[in-house]
């Protein structure tokens, strides 16, 4: 894949990643990647492949961790306090 996608390209990365997205947030919107004793939902890995397969992989690399910040920063706004987990 090309260092720089033309915007159909991107458009369809973006779109995805969207899918991709909404599927975890549908059955374990608490996944994280970074955690490596969660597993993927079967119903997502499809959809995880087709992201993979139509993103370049320094793309894919920065969404799964603007995934990962943005479910912290949900937590944090519900009180979550990480010095407090153990």
């Amino acid at each position: 894949m090309s260092d720089f996608p033309d915007r159909q390209t991107r458009t369809a990365c973006w779109e995805a990643r969207d899918k991709y997205w909404e599927c975890l947030d549908k059955y374990a919107p608490n996944f994280n990647r970074n955690n490596t004793s969660e597993k993927e939902p079967k119903e997502c890995e499809k959809l995880r492949k087709a992201f993979v397969s139509g993103c370049p992989s320094q793309w894919v690399k920065h969404f799964d961790r603007k995934r990962t910040y943005e479910l912290f920063k949900q937590r944090m706004e519900k009180g979550f306090d990480p010095l407090e987990q153990k």
